[in-house]
C-alpha cells in the first residue's frame, strides 16, 4: 500500500485520487497512520464482506441457539 503524509496529498489530491482508483492509498499525518482513501468499488466490497460475515455469524448463532448450545450471561461476565 502506497503511503502519503497528508500535506503531499493535500498538495497532489488528483494524484491521490487516481491513485486510490488502483489501489488503497494511506495518508499519515504527524508520522502516524490517519486514513485510507480507496475506491468507492473497493469500499463497497468491504462492506459486502462485512455485512456477509455478519450475516454468517448470526446464522451460526441461530444454529447454536436451536441446538441449545447456549451460554448465560452473568455466568459468563463471571469468567471474564
Amino acid at each position: 500500500m502506497h503511503t502519503l503524509t497528508a500535506n503531499d496529498a493535500k498538495r497532489n489530491f488528483g494524484e491521490l485520487l487516481l491513485s486510490a482508483q488502483r489501489e488503497p492509498v494511506k495518508i499519515s499525518k504527524n508520522s502516524k497512520d490517519a486514513v485510507v482513501v480507496m475506491s468507492i468499488k473497493d469500499y463497497e466490497e468491504l462492506e459486502a464482506m462485512k455485512t456477509d460475515y455478519l450475516k454468517h455469524c448470526f446464522e451460526l448463532a441461530k444454529q447454536d441457539l436451536a441446538q441449545g448450545n447456549v451460554v448465560d450471561g452473568e455466568d459468563f461476565l463471571n469468567a471474564l
